[in-house]
């Protein structure tokens, strides 16, 4: 199909309009004014249309004109950014890197590291998912993301790589007027039986799902998010293990209470994971700031390695 409007009949028509002349356009274009009559003459032909009224001393742009024009600076505009992103992409560079946080840890924790990396390469666009369970490694196999930061576990299939951060502690909460705060501690697991347990659903569309420190209470109550789980705990629907960095604030407010338990799950060991293939500047940059830190399970946050927090 033959384009009637070409990029350089609108950035002649553009150069026009901003000088206010035919003679200053060709000189901004670095063309001899015939040249510049001449392109806006051959559009005009080929869309049958008068783009600038000549009826007057200075030509003004019709209506038409005016239409043509500021919907073709947006062509334009997306044509620079077109060129950016190809020179991008050639140069290693994502155009997009799109990273998958586990549900465990919050998005809070690599913000810093995202307004570092923007200060160097702003043309990437970063995109940030949430993931449960086997979601986090399900979403980097099926190519949903580039960066898994707080994958669980090994990688269940071969060619990628981890780095770990460290482990989430997590305690057995629940609401400060429930039951279950009657009764002696540590709790027997028995204890628990008539209660609803609180259950982050796995995220995983292809991978098995799984579910992590299940309990086996009398019915079970399936969220989508650990807040969600934190906000059904608190309200005393359920019980549950909660991350222990997630719910500092609800213990010292009074609105969780943590209870042993006679079984007591242990600490999760979370890393980074990513493609061994994948060459992205932008995913190495990240990488590599990432192995430099680790997890603090008190502030649930990510610090560089024997420094404070960032």
């Amino acid at each position: 199909m033959t384009l009637l409007i070409t990029l350089d009949a609108l950035q002649t028509l553009d150069a026009i309009e901003r000088r206010q002349s035919f003679a200053a356009a060709a000189e901004e274009l670095h063309r001899v004014p015939s040249a510049v009559s001449y392109t806006i003459n051959k559009l005009e032909e080929d869309l049958g249309v008068e783009l600038f009224d000549r009826s007057r001393r200075k030509a003004e742009l019709t209506a038409i004109g005016r239409l043509v024009l500021e919907q073709g600076r947006q062509i334009l505009t997306a044509a620079q950014e077109l060129t950016a992103l190809a020179r991008q992409a050639a140069d290693g560079w994502e155009v997009k890197l799109r990273i998958c946080i586990e549900s465990v840890l919050s998005c809070d924790a690599i913000y810093d590291l995202i307004e570092q990396f923007q200060r160097i390469q702003p043309k990437t666009e970063i995109r940030l998912s949430e993931e449960v369970l086997s979601g986090s490694w399900d979403a980097l196999i099926d190519g949903r993301c580039d960066l898994v930061i707080g994958a669980e576990g090994m990688p269940p299939a071969p060619g990628y790589a981890t780095h770990p951060l460290g482990q989430v502690l997590f305690e057995f909460a629940v609401a400060a007027d429930h039951p279950l705060t009657h009764l002696p501690t540590p709790l027997a697991t028995s204890a628990i039986q008539d209660h609803p347990t609180v259950i982050v659903a796995d995220s995983s569309q292809r991978l098995p799902t799984r579910s992590a420190g299940l309990l086996d209470g009398r019915s079970r109550i399936y969220v989508p998010t650990i807040e969600h789980k934190i906000a059904a705990q608190c309200k005393g629907l359920g019980v549950g293990y909660l991350p222990h960095h997630r719910i500092t604030q609800q213990l010292a407010q009074g609105q969780l209470v943590v209870l042993p338990l006679d079984a007591a799950r242990p600490p999760v060991d979370i890393s980074v994971a990513w493609q061994r293939s994948n060459n992205g500047k932008g995913l190495k940059w990240f990488v590599e700031r990432l192995q430099r830190m680790q997890f603090d399970p008190e502030q649930g946050q990510l610090v560089e390695k024997n420094l404070e927090p960032f």
